[in-house]
């Protein structure tokens, strides 16, 4: 859960590496230089086993490895970034 930084009397945003999609469901671009830094390992993880287990291993092993990097961005993105919900605009809270 992200901690809020506040100043006395005045109530601030938790910061988020990932806000949440304007529109659908997910996660948009970060925002904290954090989730720019988790986005940039996960491409270079991806790349790294590309070159390194395609030749040996196969692609059933790379997509394997692959299926591990994306459950474990998700996980990150859930624990570091805002709720994700159905989204359609910049309606604050969703319809009931």
């Amino acid at each position: 859960m992200p901690r809020l930084v506040t100043s006395p009397g005045v109530a601030e945003e938790p910061k988020y590496w990932f806000p949440a999609k304007r529109y659908g469901w997910g996660w948009g671009p970060p925002t904290a230089w954090q989730g720019w830094l988790v986005l940039i390992a996960f491409f270079a993880l991806v790349l790294l086993g590309a070159s390194v287990i395609l030749p040996n291993g196969g692609s059933a092993l790379f997509l394997l490895y692959t299926g591990a990097l994306v459950a474990l961005l998700v996980v990150i993105c859930w624990v570091k970034g805002e709720r994700p919900r159905w989204r359609w605009g910049d309606k604050k809270e969703p319809r009931s």
